[in-house]
């Protein structure tokens, strides 16, 4: 079984934006340089955004500053917040037609804006950040938002105008104006860094799962946010022939967004929610329609497979990166990624780690990016 555990260098981003102050390596003011406290409103509108500001919200207390964290249901998204022991405000659920999102999103903004009134934030920031553009317009504040989506056009069309600064990969396709920060790095590497993720065998045993043995770690998505509309991942016909094909070769683990039924029940998480990257990293194979789980898969050095409508030769801009690196196996067609599954499960050249780390070694650390412009902007 092939261990990955290289180490990193760490490479330099080029922010070109005024308002956030550089350092000597470009990064934005280091928080050791900082006398004034802040106060910093994140919001979270889903499970992988937990995971990305987790350790920054931990660098942020350390210094001293304080956070508040406002969410809405999505996914185990409360769940993990809970298991990670942050305190959090759950302000709106989830909608599943068009009218009942934009219904959700206007209750959550709502709510936002209240709750930011009573915390008086000096920055607020979001994945996506939409509300977080808003309501800090609204009050003066400052407003950091990340995107790394460029499909995302309507979220990005209601968020970038009213967000002071707007930070994305260094290789984001398009321009947005002088508020862009790029830098060398994905959203997935703020918390499963090298240095700041060791993927533990013991975790997975104690799940009652072999981490030496040959399993698979299979995603499926909803498909129910807004940047989805009009895209779709694997039809049913295509998840029950690559399950089954994955079945042959060893165990089978899913995590869905939506409820299991037969034949897919059988195959349910043996971990919970917060330990589901020490599972996939020890992982043979990872196959999916996710956009985020394929990228975390390949910061793991597991061999990904990734189907949705999204992939093709116009394709975001962080999957034909990792493309590059021949870490993610990115398809719109369901017989394309069942052959390729079919190879990978029948010659694995096992050259995961190498690849892993020539791609790491050209990054950041990109939860400390976030902490220095978060607290450059506020202050």
């Amino acid at each position: 079984m092939r261990r990955r555990h290289a180490s990193a260098a760490t490479a330099t981003d080029t922010p070109q934006n005024a308002t956030v102050p550089p350092d000597q390596n470009g990064v934005g003011t280091p928080p050791a340089e900082q006398t004034e406290r802040l106060r910093v409103l994140i919001t979270i509108q889903h499970p992988a955004h937990v995971h990305f500001y987790r350790p920054v919200i931990e660098e942020l207390t350390a210094d001293g500053h304080e956070v508040r964290v406002c969410t809405r249901e999505k996914d185990v998204a409360t769940e993990l917040l809970t298991a990670f022991d942050i305190e959090h405000s759950v302000l709106a659920g989830s909608g599943q037609s068009t009218l009942e999102r934009i219904g959700v999103q206007a209750l959550y903004e709502l709510r936002l804006l209240a709750a930011a009134r009573r915390f008086q934030p000096d920055v607020v920031t979001a994945i996506g950040g939409v509300a977080a553009a808003h309501v800090a317009t609204a009050l003066g504040a400052k407003s950091v938002v990340l995107t790394d989506s460029e499909p995302a056009a309507l979220t990005n069309r209601l968020a970038f105008p009213f967000a002071d600064v707007v930070c994305t990969p260094a290789w984001y396709d398009g321009e947005i104006d002088a508020r862009h920060v790029r830098y060398e790095g994905l959203h997935e590497l703020a918390y499963l860094h090298p240095e700041r993720f060791e993927p533990d065998r013991e975790v997975v045993r104690a799940a009652g799962v072999d981490p030496s043995a040959d399993y698979s770690l299979v995603r499926f998505v909803s498909w129910g946010a807004q940047h989805d509309v009009g895209e779709g991942g694997l039809s049913r016909a295509g998840k029950e022939a690559i399950v089954e094909t994955l079945a042959e070769a060893g165990e089978v683990y899913i995590t869905s967004e939506e409820p299991l039924d037969a034949p897919f029940d059988q195959y349910r998480l043996p971990v919970a929610p917060a330990d589901l990257h020490h599972l996939l990293a020890f992982a043979r194979l990872y196959v999916g329609d996710s956009q985020t789980m394929a990228t975390e898969a390949a910061l793991l050095g597991t061999p990904a497979v990734r189907c949705n409508s999204f992939a093709g030769d116009d394709d975001m801009a962080n999957f034909r990166r990792l493309a590059d690196y021949g870490l993610v196996f990115s398809t719109d067609d369901e017989s394309e990624a069942h052959d390729r599954i079919e190879t990978l499960l029948a010659d694995d050249d096992g050259d995961w780690d190498r690849r892993r780390g020539e791609f790491v070694a050209e990054t950041i650390d990109v939860a400390s990016f976030v902490r220095d412009v978060l607290v450059a902007v506020g202050t």
